[in-house]
């Protein structure tokens, strides 16, 4: 029976982990392989990380990382960062990992979606979409952590995205990062509206009340969060953390 699923999202930069606000001033906030180990632990239902400087400087994926990262994790892993060709793509896998984040390079070239999904199927191939509002109104895909305007609808290219062999759907709101205020939830309801797909959102979430609010509209959807999970407290003191079983239980009420 499918589930929602609680996602902790890890940003590596430089090897580290880091938060961010906006996508803006990335803050170490400490060891990506201890954060796995920590995560392990309180068995999570599945992990997504991201290398936030792979596409921007144009460098390839680090794989000797992924590797560690994997080789310690005993849950479902997803990679996105620097990914462009399929043949990159079955490295990543070789090395463990589960699902792949496609982003900025799937906007030049939509086709990559089909080249990896038919490799290796469709639930593994992951779309994630970094999403700002307008001045004037609508959404819009940015790329590069935010700094690059596509002028493409989000709305529009998830359609896109679904019949070419996307497996998952991730949207990221970039306004939400790291503010700890809540989800944008006309965005979720509007793209639920569109896809079929499982979907996870990302961006926003502030307590555990925050989750269950998307899921009580959304039912079984994926809700992951940076912030919440990795800092305590008014102080934002860096302490890895994760709803308890009994938590989940009652964040799932409504799931039968």
């Amino acid at each position: 029976m499918l589930r929602p699923r609680i996602i902790p999202s890890l940003l590596i930069q430089n090897n580290g982990l880091v938060k961010t606000i906006n996508f803006k001033n990335p803050k170490y906030v400490g060891d990506p392989i201890n954060a796995v180990k920590i995560f392990n632990e309180k068995a999570v239902d599945e992990l997504a990380i991201f290398d936030i400087d792979a596409t921007v400087l144009g460098k390839e994926p680090n794989y000797n990382l992924i590797e560690r990262l994997a080789s310690q994790s005993m849950m479902p892993l997803c990679y996105g960062g620097g990914v462009k060709s399929i043949e990159q793509a079955k490295k990543i896998f070789s090395l463990g990992i589960e699902k792949i984040a496609l982003s900025s390079a799937i906007i030049q070239n939509p086709n990559l979606i089909t080249q990896i999904s038919d490799c290796v199927g469709a639930q593994s191939v992951i779309v994630v979409l970094d999403i700002k509002k307008k001045l004037l109104g609508g959404y819009e895909i940015y790329t590069h952590n935010g700094k690059k305007a596509t002028g493409i609808d989000p709305l529009k290219f998830i359609e896109t995205a679904q019949k070419l062999g996307a497996g998952e759907i991730i949207i990221n709101s970039i306004d939400r990062d790291g503010m700890m205020k809540g989800y944008d939830l006309d965005l979720i309801a509007k793209v639920r509206e569109k896809i079929s797909l499982p979907m996870t959102v990302l961006g926003g979430a502030g307590s555990l009340f925050d989750i269950q609010q998307v899921i009580d509209k959304h039912g079984v959807i994926g809700v992951a969060a940076g912030s919440l999970f990795v800092f305590k407290g008014p102080y934002k003191a860096v302490l890895i953390n994760y709803p308890t079983q009994q938590e989940k239980n009652k964040i799932f009420k409504i799931i039968k």
